[in-house]
């Protein structure tokens, strides 16, 4: 066999494999179907603040809501919270709110939170916050999670990993 056309298997079969492994990719981290029930149980939560406070979700219906599962061991978590806080700033005169729900301990967030301090409510979900991710479509439990809400406290949007500014403008535009 020449060397152009080992040259030619190679790049095919390397595109082949690229290809599989994107398919693959999309399949397991596209989000999963909504569960009946799931949004009525979310919009019935409350939770806990970092600082002991009462986080009601029920306070934010009627309005455009994104959520955000997060954790502060998650590195792709971390990195999304400051395009969150920005999108939050530029959004929240629009009715827009963000909520990050911390699949952590309080500990952990207050001590991250002095590092980054956040500009939107945070609930602690712990690990019960998983299943509820996992109600809304999250069938691998990953983090980060976001869920966006309509005014009717339907879910619009879903995303399993990092959120992109596209994501957020695409969000904005449509969901209010």
């Amino acid at each position: 066999m020449s060397a152009g056309r080992r040259r030619f298997w190679t790049a095919g079969v390397a595109l082949a494999a690229a290809t599989a492994g994107a398919g693959v990719a999309w399949w397991r981290f596209r989000p999963g179907p909504v569960l009946t029930g799931a949004e009525e149980a979310f919009w019935s939560s409350r939770f806990e603040g970092p600082y002991g406070e009462t986080v009601e979700v029920a306070a934010w219906r009627g309005q455009p809501l994104l959520v955000n599962f997060w954790a502060t061991w998650c590195p792709p978590c971390v990195e999304e919270l400051p395009l969150l806080n920005a999108f939050h700033d530029r959004q929240q005169a629009s009715g827009w709110q963000v909520l990050g729900l911390a699949v952590d301990r309080a500990s952990a967030v207050r001590e991250f939170m002095q590092r980054l301090p956040l500009r939107f409510p945070v609930g602690m979900a712990g690990l019960a916050g998983t299943d509820l991710s996992k109600m809304l479509g999250n069938v691998s439990g990953g983090l980060p999670y976001t869920v966006v809400f309509g005014r009717d406290g339907a879910v619009l949007h879903r995303k399993i990993g990092k959120v992109s500014e596209d994501d957020l403008a695409q969000w904005a535009r449509l969901s209010v």
